[in-house]
């Protein structure tokens, strides 16, 4: 099974190149007996290539477990600094930051499930729901009643990340860079097998951060037509009739493309994938495993574990 930050495990596991501090290590030494094996498989017959591995093996371990235990009293000797090794849980999302997802994904899963039957009107599931549901008007009004939610939890959100210290970091940590792009490219010749490892992701990987933006982009159109189609008596007085159509379509259109994403683009990479399924409790307690931080978001645990933070519920 590959990660979203491209490294691999068996069954699910964590790997024998797993691990703070000495994994690149590892990686780099096995990376090496693999060319030089890859090498000597061109020269030589594979049995004696096999016999030789095996004559040499002991040995090997007994002069790297020698030297390393020797460089570790020889840095000690000198004095050199420790860095503490993170365990447990990271509180990596805070109250605030939970209680805006929360109200965005309650407001969009309720606008979808009341608004797609009107899309399909004419189909027999849509006029289940209208008659399960209570008839037209109560649909119109739950769904203006999440539309309402929706609309709070972005002028909340724009408060957030323009006023708070907070919402500031998050928000500096959410800005795409040039990095960005370059991962891009580096995990799709990661997936192509032109690449040994996939990139290393700070605190939002590009995905993630195409997440993000996309639901401003999905805000603004929606809640922009929506509030057209809302009050159709006030939007004639100042828009022509074609403007409204056109609204309507656009609207239409904006949210099943919005489902469409959340379902199989957001759902599958946070809850549906093998690692996570059947939910990822992050969205609720805030928390993150160690492990997965280390594992997706390896710079900002290097950045932790010089810190020395991230141990424990904070």
């Amino acid at each position: 099974m590959t990660s979203r930050s491209g490294e691999e495990t068996a069954g699910g596991r964590p790997g024998i190149f797993e691990g703070p501090g000495w994994s690149p290590l590892l990686r780099e030494l096995a990376e090496r007996l693999r060319r030089e094996r890859r090498q000597l498989e061109r020269e030589v017959h594979w049995g004696v290539l096999a016999q030789a591995e095996r004559e040499i093996a002991q040995e090997l371990a007994q002069e790297a477990a020698r030297r390393l235990r020797e460089q570790v009293r020889s840095l000690r000797a000198r004095g050199a600094p420790a860095e503490a090794a993170l365990e447990g849980e990271h509180q990596r999302f805070s109250v605030l930051f939970r209680a805006q997802h929360i109200g965005l994904f309650a407001s969009t899963l309720a606008l979808i499930v009341t608004g797609l039957p009107l899309r399909y009107a004419e189909t027999e599931w849509a006029q289940s729901f209208f008659h399960w549901i209570g008839g037209v008007p109560v649909q119109a009004a739950v769904h203006r009643l999440a539309a309402g939610l929706l609309i709070a939890v972005s002028a909340f959100h724009v408060y957030y990340i323009g006023v708070t210290k907070e919402g500031q970091r998050e928000l500096r940590a959410l800005l795409p860079r040039p990095k960005d792009v370059l991962d891009l490219f580096h995990n799709l010749a990661y997936f192509l097998g032109w690449a040994r490892r996939g990139p290393k992701f700070d605190r939002f990987s590009y995905i993630e951060k195409f997440d993000y933006w996309a639901v401003y982009w999905g805000v603004v159109i929606m809640v922009g037509s929506g509030l057209v189609l809302w009050m159709p008596e006030v939007s004639m007085r100042f828009l022509p009739k074609y403007l409204l159509d056109i609204a309507q379509a656009i609207h239409s259109d904006e949210a099943l493309l919005a489902a469409s994403a959340i379902i199989i683009w957001h759902f599958y990479n946070v809850h549906f994938s093998p690692e996570y399924f059947p939910l990822n409790w992050t969205w609720f307690t805030g928390r993150l495993p160690i492990e997965r931080l280390r594992k997706h978001h390896p710079l900002e645990y290097e950045r932790l574990r010089r810190a020395g933070r991230g141990n424990g519920r904070q």
